[in-house]
């Protein structure tokens, strides 16, 4: 085992690799052929003496060498970052907070934490980014980001079966709900009935995949009638509010509805609780990172309050 010829391009790629879980999509988001990613993959496992990857038919995973390797290019690559950071004259890696968010928690949740963070820590850095539940995972088990808002639905499992287990705080629970055009008939009341969903027109998420019929009711006992598909939860929302179909959403969603929309809940069959969850790796956090955990608690917590104030206020 000898990691003294080991580049840092060939660190990066491992990263690279481990965040986005195929030698594809890390070769895209490098810049490289898969075949480079190839290539330097297999240069830090000859100097690692073992297998870091396990390959498997849909991408990538850590074997437990992997881990430790990861653990430790980790250490090494956000130095080098930090480095270059200050030479830059830019925030030092101390004073920043890299945070990933699913898509839905940049509409309130995010801004709000982050005005209040302004006030409170203004020398604190943040920098965020979207992206799905597994892709924020990874990121987190490859150190690319520090914290992630994870949203989870039933039966509410852990979002990976790595180990150690990531540490999870649940930062609210609260019923999924419907976002109807204001004058569909569906909007005439204060709730929607489960039953009145036979029927309806939907806007769902993507064609393929494990997000294809997000946006429909859950349980739905027929096949549903999908009318539109976008993965942006804005553009759904301006849909709805275009007349073109109805679809769901969370309800921290409500203060950010076009017009033209009702938010409304739904009532009758099993209740669709949604959590939002607020994810590390297990070891303890830095300072930086726990204020940044607790503007996002506190952010939450004000958005369960009814008539909170809009989050540039």
């Amino acid at each position: 085992m000898d990691f003294t010829d080991v580049s840092l391009v060939a660190l990066r790629v491992f990263r690279a690799v481990a965040e986005h879980g195929t030698f594809t999509a890390a070769a895209a988001s490098l810049g490289y052929t898969q075949s480079a990613v190839s290539r330097q993959i297999a240069s830090i496992e000859r100097a690692a003496g073992a297998e870091l990857l396990e390959r498997r038919r849909d991408g990538v995973r850590l074997t437990s060498a992997g881990r430790v390797v990861m653990r430790r290019a980790t250490v090494v690559l956000d130095e080098i970052d930090a480095t270059a950071r200050e030479l830059a004259g830019l925030p030092g890696q101390a004073g920043t907070v890299r945070l990933g968010w699913f898509p839905s928690a940049g509409a309130t949740l995010v801004p709000r934490a982050l005005v209040a963070l302004r006030r409170s820590d203004p020398g604190l850095h943040v920098v965020s980014r979207e992206g799905g539940t597994p892709a924020l995972v990874r990121a987190l088990r490859a150190g690319s980001i520090d914290l992630a808002l994870l949203a989870s639905g039933p039966p509410f499992r852990a979002p990976d079966d790595e180990s150690p287990p990531l540490a999870l705080q649940t930062l609210t629970e609260r019923a999924l709900r419907l976002a109807v055009p204001a004058t569909h008939p569906l909007a005439r009341g204060d709730f929607v009935d489960v039953a009145d969903l036979r029927g309806q027109r939907w806007i769902a998420g993507s064609l393929s995949g494990a997000d294809r019929l997000m946006g429909v009711w859950p349980g739905l006992d027929e096949r549903p009638e999908i009318a539109h598909v976008a993965r942006d939860w804005l553009a759904k929302l301006h849909l709805v509010a275009a007349g073109c179909g109805i679809t769901t959403v969370s309800a921290s969603l409500a203060p950010a509805a076009p017009p033209g929309v009702r938010i409304l809940p739904v009532r009758g069959g099993p209740r669709e609780l949604r959590r939002l969850l607020l994810a590390r790796l297990a070891h303890p956090p830095s300072d930086a990172v726990t204020r940044v955990a607790a503007a996002l608690r506190a952010a939450a917590l004000d958005s369960e309050t009814p008539g909170a104030s809009s989050p540039l206020s």
